[in-house]
């Protein structure tokens, strides 16, 4: 004989963020307000996303100012745009490393090593961008 069983549907259902929006318009505002928050933050709080917006926004008056293609500018901006996302994810991750533990631990070191790892190969590919779109240009 089978027994059934009660289950409470509420504790079947995952745990929600009492932060999390969920519809319409107010979603999308405060989307847009918390992203606003995470670009302060990473301008207060992370030097290497202001070096890097710095160049952002000197590679962008340059790639506006080349006499290239406007594919060509797109992509020469959109890899310096690609930089500043990757280190933005990069600062997001050592923020929830550092979250859970200041103290050393290999697995803290990894996650930040691969951060930074993501960061620099991004950065490799913007310059080999800029070179190939250079080259091509004036050669």
């Amino acid at each position: 004989m089978l027994h059934r069983v009660n289950v409470n549907k509420q504790a079947m259902e995952p745990p929600v963020s009492q932060f999390k929006s969920k519809s319409g318009l107010k979603r999308i505002v405060s989307a847009l307000r918390y992203s606003i928050d995470g670009l302060r933050s990473a301008w207060r709080h992370e030097h290497a996303f202001r070096q890097e917006m710095l160049l952002f926004v000197i590679g962008a008056v340059v790639a506006l100012a080349l006499p290239v293609s406007a594919f060509q500018r797109l992509v020469l901006i959109g890899v310096l745009l690609l930089v500043l996302i990757v280190e933005l994810i990069n600062s997001a991750l050592e923020a929830v490393v550092d979250r859970i533990s200041l103290e050393r631990h290999p697995l803290s070191k990894n996650a930040k090593d691969l951060g930074s790892a993501a960061v620099l190969l991004t950065c490799v590919l913007a310059c080999a961008t800029w070179a190939v779109v250079l080259f091509n240009r004036f050669y």
